[in-house]
């Protein structure tokens, strides 16, 4: 069954089909702020995803993101390739908009033509991306970009999410972050397909280059060094040449992530970072794991647009706040629980799941 599109939106849709800058903005706008039949859109350009490459990049405050962002888009133009940054920034706590407002940071990149950059508030999403991230990147990818780079706000431990929108997780660490290798043991280290040490320029970098390729290469299977009667025996198995040749082999059966250093306000080593994310995304073509990645992508979207119509629906009907202010009382009292209510109150508002769709402005 597929959602009709309301007469409103065919003007938008075809100034969007003929690539026309506003109705980019435009239809990023409606989806983002979940306007009147955002929706309806999202389900009209649907069949024309699938074609762009998402790109996540994310790694703690002060990492150098957003230079290394700026200089992998003109890294893609200099390719010929068209390119949207989502840039997903902390939310303003009186606005609820973009605090830092990463366009201003990306001045230079963003009047090319075939660049569109983003700005988003995360109002909110513990993950460091903004609840309709995974929205906008379907709008772009529907407008034809061949990249999306999805930069996140830097909260370090809880970005697990990106690794659920992004075909490609780059992982961006400097050499004075602190502990670092404990910020990759709280959960980086399991979405990371590449590490980037930026501003490799500065002391510690080839330090914290070796640390994490000890990481990779212990997880991988290499064994560590063992000790002999003077020390370390040499012959011993060495994880981080482990980690290197399997990161070095395009044949390997399984991904291993690179670590790569970079300078970024000075653009060394943006090519070989994106020869790696481009390396990444055939690996994942390769071995069937792309189309495993975006099936789950999709699935995530049914369970996320169920909860959402399940949410307006119920509580955006006066009754069932009228049914719950009743049983106040009793919930108060420990005569009834929550979950009893609640199962009470999906029994009542039965009728409310099988009423027809309707857009509402949330």
């Amino acid at each position: 069954m597929t959602m009709s599109v309301p007469t409103t939106l065919q003007p938008l849709l075809e100034a969007f089909e003929s690539r026309r800058p506003a109705a980019l903005a435009r239809a990023v706008s409606i989806v983002e702020n979940r306007r009147v039949h955002a929706d309806r859109l999202l389900a009209a350009l649907h069949p024309r995803i699938g074609r762009a490459r998402r790109l996540g990049i994310t790694g703690p405050p002060g990492a150098g993101k957003s230079t290394l962002t700026m200089q992998l888009v003109r890294a893609c133009r200099a390719r010929g390739l068209r390119v949207a940054v989502v840039a997903v920034d902390p939310s303003s706590p009186f606005t609820g908009g973009a605090l830092l407002g990463d366009r201003v940071r990306m001045e230079a990149v963003a009047l090319d033509p075939d660049v569109f950059i983003r700005s988003m508030a995360t109002r909110g999403s513990l993950g460091g991306l903004a609840a309709a991230t995974r929205d906008v990147c379907d709008v772009l990818d529907a407008y034809g970009f061949d990249r999306i780079l999805i930069e996140t706000v830097g909260v370090g431990q809880s970005e697990l999410d990106i690794a659920r929108t992004a075909d490609t997780s780059t992982v961006v660490l400097v050499p004075e972050s602190g502990d670092s290798i404990q910020t990759l043991k709280a959960g980086l280290m399991e979405i990371a397909d590449v590490f980037v040490v930026n501003k490799a320029d500065r002391p510690g970098a080839d330090r914290l280059a070796v640390e994490i390729e000890l990481m990779l290469g212990l997880r991988a299977g290499g064994a560590a060094p063992a000790p002999g009667h003077h020390g370390v025996k040499l012959r011993a198995a060495n994880p981080v040449r482990h980690a290197r040749t399997l990161a070095g082999d395009p044949s390997a059966a399984q991904w291993t992530p690179p670590v790569l250093k970079t300078v970024g306000h000075e653009g060394q080593g943006v090519e070989a970072l994106l020869d790696a994310l481009d390396a990444h995304f055939e690996y994942l073509d390769r071995a069937g794991e792309l189309r495993a990645r975006r099936r789950a992508r999709l699935s995530e979207r049914v369970r996320d647009a169920v909860a959402q119509r399940l949410r307006t629906r119920f509580w955006g009907d006066a009754s069932t706040h009228a049914f719950v202010a009743e049983r106040l009382d009793g919930l108060e009292s420990g005569h009834l629980t929550p979950f009893g209510v609640a199962d009470d109150l999906l029994r009542h508002c039965r009728d409310l799941l099988t009423q027809p769709d309707h857009d509402i402005l949330l």
